[in-house]
C-alpha cells in the first residue's frame, strides 16, 4: 500500500474536524437559505448515499459534550481521596467507640459502602496547584520556582484512544497537555535542578504565551518536535520524521490564538494518529509508526513550565474514552 493511500484517511479526518470551527455555530445563513446541514430540498437524490440531501457536514461545536465525562468537580483536586480518607476515619471512629475487647472484629470489608472513584482526582505539587470556583490553577512565583517542569497528573486512568477538551488561559511562558505519557524517575534532575515526584515524559499538545507553539505536537523528554504548526507529519518505523501535508499556514493559525485569554484545546488520539485542534482549527496531525518510541496509552497531565513566574488556569476539562 502506498504512503499516499495510508495517509489519506488521516488527512481527511483532520480537514473534516478543522471545518468544525466553533465560530460557525453562531453564524446565521444568508436570507432565504436554510441552516447549514439541513438542506433546502435540492439534492434529495443523494439520500441513497446517506447524505439526506444536506449541503455539507453539520458543525459540531466545541461546547458539545456528548459522550464526554467531566474530569474536575469544580472545587477539589482530590474528591475521591477525600472520600476515602473520610471513610477510613469513619471506620476508625467506629472501632474506637467499641469496647476494647470488641475492636478489630470488623472483618476484611471494613464496613463496605459504595466504591470510591478517582476519576476526578489529580496529583500535583501542592506548592503550585490549587482549585476552586470551577477552575484549576497552577502558579509559580519568585518565591515558588518551578524546576524541572512540573505536572498536574490525572489519576483517573491511562487511556489510549480518547478525546479531551479543555479551556486554558495562561499569562506567561510555556505549558502543554501531556498525554499517553509515563512518569519520569524522581531522582532524575535536569541540569543543576534536582528531580521531583511530578515529572512526565511523552506526547504533549504544546502552548505558549508568545504564540509560537500553541497546538503543535512535542514529545517531552523524548523525540522533541513531532508536528509543527499547520503540518501533517509521518514518523516512519525507523524514527524518520517527514512532513506529508499542509493545513492552514502557521501565520493564519497564530491569528486564531488569543494570548492571555481563554482558548479551546481539543485533542484526539486514535491508534497511531494524533490530531490537535485549537479554537476550532486543526493545528497539527501526526501519524506515528515508530514502533520503538511511540506510545499507545499512558498518563494525562498539565504542565507548569520551569523558568519565570507564570499562572495557568484550566476549566471545563472533559474526556471521551473509547
Amino acid at each position: 500500500m502506498s504512503k499516499t493511500i495510508l495517509f489519506s484517511g488521516a488527512v481527511a479526518m483532520a480537514l473534516a474536524v478543522g471545518a468544525a470551527a466553533p465560530t460557525a455555530v453562531h453564524q446565521q445563513p444568508p436570507a432565504g437559505q436554510p441552516p447549514q446541514g439541513r438542506g433546502d430540498g435540492r439534492g434529495q437524490s443523494q439520500s441513497a448515499r446517506g447524505g439526506g440531501g444536506g449541503r455539507g457536514i453539520a458543525v459540531l461545536s466545541f461546547e458539545d459534550r456528548t459522550g464526554f465525562e467531566s474530569m474536575f468537580n469544580g472545587t477539589s483536586l482530590d474528591p475521591g481521596e477525600q472520600q476515602a480518607q473520610a471513610a477510613r476515619k469513619a471506620v476508625a471512629d467506629a472501632q474506637a467507640a467499641l469496647p476494647a475487647d470488641q475492636r478489630g472484629r470488623g472483618g476484611r470489608g471494613g464496613g463496605g459502602g459504595a466504591p470510591i472513584s478517582r476519576f476526578q482526582d489529580w496529583n500535583g505539587d501542592p506548592k503550585f496547584w490549587r482549585a476552586g470556583n470551577g477552575v484549576i490553577v497552577g502558579e509559580s512565583t519568585p518565591d515558588k520556582v518551578v524546576g524541572p517542569n512540573t505536572f498536574l497528573i490525572w489519576r483517573g486512568g491511562t487511556p489510549g484512544d480518547f478525546e479531551l477538551k479543555v479551556e486554558i488561559r495562561m499569562n506567561s511562558t510555556n505549558s502543554g497537555i501531556q498525554y499517553r505519557s509515563k512518569m519520569l524517575a524522581a531522582n532524575e534532575g535536569q541540569g543543576d535542578q534536582p528531580g521531583h515526584a511530578w515529572r512526565l515524559g511523552g506526547y504533549q499538545m504544546d502552548m505558549d504565551f508568545s504564540n509560537q507553539y500553541p497546538g503543535i505536537l512535542y514529545e517531552e523528554a523524548g523525540r522533541g518536535f513531532l508536528a509543527e504548526r499547520g503540518k501533517i507529519t509521518y514518523i516512519a518505523a525507523d524514527g524518520t520524521k517527514s512532513t506529508i501535508g499542509q493545513l492552514e499556514s502557521a501565520e493564519a493559525l497564530a491569528a486564531t490564538f488569543k494570548p492571555g485569554e481563554w482558548n479551546q484545546f481539543h485533542l484526539i488520539a486514535r491508534g497511531n494518529t494524533l490530531v490537535h485542534i485549537v479554537n476550532g482549527h486543526v493545528t497539527a496531525v501526526c501519524i506515528d509508526d515508530d514502533l520503538k518510541n511511540r506510545s499507545m496509552g499512558g498518563l494525562i497531565g498539565f504542565q507548569l513550565h520551569a523558568g519565570p513566574p507564570m499562572k495557568l488556569e484550566l476549566r471545563n476539562v472533559a474526556i471521551k474514552l473509547k
